[in-house]
């Protein structure tokens, strides 16, 4: 089963309301994630119903949720569901606070990372693939803390190449834009050809 959001979702995605869901693959071997849902806000309330009518049909009918309440100002009790109830439960200290786990009665459990509602669209895009990748293997966490980590370096990158560029380092290496050197012309003093 595969669900999947484009690879660098755009500001109309943002604005729209169809859901933000990445699907891993089904594979012979578990990865750790079972993929990535990018929530638009932190209201678990009005987030849930939507995420949970797309799942259903692939999972059969979600029974249980559970979260970190960490990043959850408000974590509901119960949410209806599309003609069914689906409790709500947190654990603190036992789930990773970037996953949300989804129990179904009949078919088991699966686990998805939570993009935060604010990240960046090309940061959500990365970790929405990684984290749909059928052979991963690292943590709702581990994925942050790598995007966090991408992101810096890409920051300090940009800010190194803004000062090189202020200081005319972008200007040097592109032939049009470099200054022009004059030409410059002796005058040599007249001989007459010779006699």
């Amino acid at each position: 089963m595969t669900a999947t959001v484009s690879s660098a979702p755009t500001l109309e995605d943002r604005s729209s309301s169809s859901l933000r869901l990445s699907l891993a693959p089904v594979g012979p071997a578990p990865a750790l994630l079972d993929g990535a849902w990018w929530p638009r806000s932190r209201d678990l309330a009005a987030e849930l119903p939507s995420l949970t009518a797309v799942l259903d049909p692939l999972w059969g009918r979600i029974t249980r949720i559970t979260v970190n309440p960490t990043h959850w100002p408000v974590v509901p009790r119960k949410v209806p569901v599309a003609g069914h109830v689906v409790k709500v439960g947190w654990f603190l200290p036992e789930q990773d606070p970037h996953e949300l786990l989804l129990l179904s009665y009949h078919l088991g459990r699966w686990n998805l990372l939570v993009v935060p509602p604010q990240t960046p669209p090309v940061t959500a895009a990365w970790l929405m693939a990684a984290a749909s990748d059928p052979l991963g293997t690292s943590t709702a966490s581990r994925l942050m803390e790598e995007a966090a980590r991408l992101r810096t370096v890409s920051e300090t990158d940009r800010s190194v190449e803004a000062v090189w560029d202020s200081e005319g380092g972008h200007e040097a290496r592109d032939r049009a834009v470099r200054p022009r050197i004059p030409a410059v012309t002796a005058a040599l003093p007249y001989q007459p050809m010779g006699r």
